[in-house]
């Protein structure tokens, strides 16, 4: 059998954050694919890194490039760290990444370095001239003759919008040419906005991720009804729906549902801004619970996402294609308010916890660990007119997880050292994962012409990789191939 490269993984090893991976060519040559930020248990009981999980403590110095997967934080926040310990390389990504990074990174440098205006800007150029943008479904040699010689291409991976999966053809001295796959996170079918992921033609090593490998997700296709139905539920109790979601990628994807939910139903009417909605105490008389209900987006890091996908259309599918060519705006619609300055902010989660006027919040901070979503949850997680809505992944050890684990059990979290008991109603969509269930990442290898020699597991609890590693090998067995399923070491 073929000797496959070697791969050495610093992160989203035992979990599913902190994604780090290095490829090796030879002893002299060696790629990084994502550099991310760990988060959640795999940090601390708080879910805060230390400086210990910052810090970039293998070998940099045979890394001739980093390639980016998507811009999720849990796979680019260690740029800064990277650079910091001496990384002069490019930064390899897809187009529509190469426009989403800097955004992401600036605001990790905020959160992490500096919020010195001169100090950002002059980071955000560095990061700016060291970005590649590499168009899908294209070659790019990364090392030449003579040999070892290697070529990368990017291919949609449905994720996020600019997620990629890569493929590294790798040609070394008296030996045939390697396939080495890096799935990154790979998406679930019929997501909004975006085109699905297609199997590669072959791999001999795949390092595939294994977020959701023992589950299936509920059927995508009656995603948009599910979610009706369920802020239908809660706001007939009077309250708020709050909706922790992350700034990139599901907020866009929300937005876009709930803009058809009320497209549908054929709601004409809106407030008229955001002040009438901040001080007006009476609930509006209205003809269901759509009509003039308002969708506040209360995140700037979203709302510059939100942006930026609008301005990245010529990438988004078929689908949302047509809903732009019919005068619709499925991500800038009458009734969304975007919540931008902190004092509004802090005047919206008063006014939405004082009031009865029903209301649907997405806010950031995905996992609860951190964002605006956290003030919301400690203003109102005690309040039964209220509904906790998780559509995304809450990782061991997130205050979202804690929540999501104790509230229909009538437990507690503390939050900001204080313990509030969960009185909200808790409620979970698994339709809405941005990650591809089992039988999609199955699909995903069975779908190649040329069957992995070697699928290597990460990106997942323990628990997920071994049912994962099991139907893999089930799937092998069946066809009489001989590769090998293992979990990352």
């Amino acid at each position: 059998m073929q000797t496959l490269a070697k791969v050495l993984h610093h992160g989203a090893k035992n979990g599913v954050t902190g994604s780090c991976h290095q490829i090796f060519i030879d002893d002299n040559h060696s790629f990084l694919v994502d550099c991310g930020l760990f988060q959640g248990a795999e940090t601390s009981t708080e879910g805060r890194a230390s400086s210990e999980q910052l810090r970039i403590e293998f070998d940099i110095s045979s890394v001739q490039a980093l390639i980016v997967t998507h811009v999720h934080i849990d796979h680019v926040g260690r740029i800064p760290y990277l650079l910091a310990a001496g990384f002069k390389g490019p930064i390899i990504c897809s187009e529509p990444s190469a426009k989403l990074l800097p955004i992401v990174l600036e605001d990790a440098f905020k959160l992490g370095v500096s919020r010195d205006q001169h100090l950002v800007e002059q980071y955000i150029k560095l990061i700016s001239k060291r970005i590649i943008a590499l168009p899908y479904n294209q070659w790019l040699p990364l090392l030449k003759a003579p040999l070892p010689a290697v070529n990368i291409r990017l291919q949609r991976a449905g994720h996020i919008l600019g997620s990629a999966y890569i493929e590294l053809e790798i040609q070394q001295p008296k030996s045939s040419k390697q396939r080495v796959v890096f799935s990154g996170d790979l998406g679930a079918p019929y997501a909004p906005i975006l085109s699905a992921a297609k199997p590669p033609y072959r791999a001999d090593l795949l390092i595939l991720e294994s977020t959701y490998g023992d589950r299936l997700h509920e059927n995508r296709r009656d995603r948009r009804q599910h979610l009706q139905t369920a802020i239908e539920q809660a706001l007939r109790d009077q309250g708020t729906v709050l909706i922790p979601a992350f700034s990139i990628g599901r907020t866009q994807e929300l937005l876009y549902e709930l803009e058809d939910i009320l497209y549908r139903n054929q709601c004409q009417s809106c407030l008229s801004s955001s002040a009438q909605l901040l001080y007006e105490n009476q609930p509006p008389e209205h003809q269901s619970v759509w009509h003039d209900i308002p969708i506040i987006l209360d995140s700037p890091l979203a709302s510059r996402f939100t942006q930026a996908y609008a301005q990245l259309q010529p990438f988004w599918d078929n689908e949302a294609q047509l809903r732009i060519s019919k005068g619709r705006n499925p991500l800038d619609f009458k009734q969304l308010i975007s919540i931008d300055q902190h004092s509004d902010h802090q005047r919206m989660v008063q006014h939405l916890a004082d009031s009865a006027r029903p209301a649907i919040v997405i806010a950031g901070g995905g996992m609860c660990s951190g964002g605006r979503i956290v003030n919301y949850l400690e203003a109102m997680l005690g309040d039964p007119r209220h509904n906790v809505l998780f559509v995304g992944y809450q990782a061991q050890g997130t205050l979202g997880n804690q929540i999501q684990k104790y509230g229909p059990h009538g437990g507690y979290v503390d939050i900001n050292q204080q313990r509030i008991n969960i009185r909200a109603e808790i409620t979970t969509l698994g339709g809405y994962s941005a990650h591809a269930d089992q039988a999609s990442l199955v699909r995903f290898i069975t779908g190649m012409r040329k069957w992995p020699q070697q699928v290597c597991l990460v990106h997942g609890e323990t628990g997920a990789k071994t049912a994962l590693q099991e139907k893999i090998m089930n799937a092998y067995a069946e066809k009489q191939h001989s590769g090998e399923v293992v979990i990352a070491e």
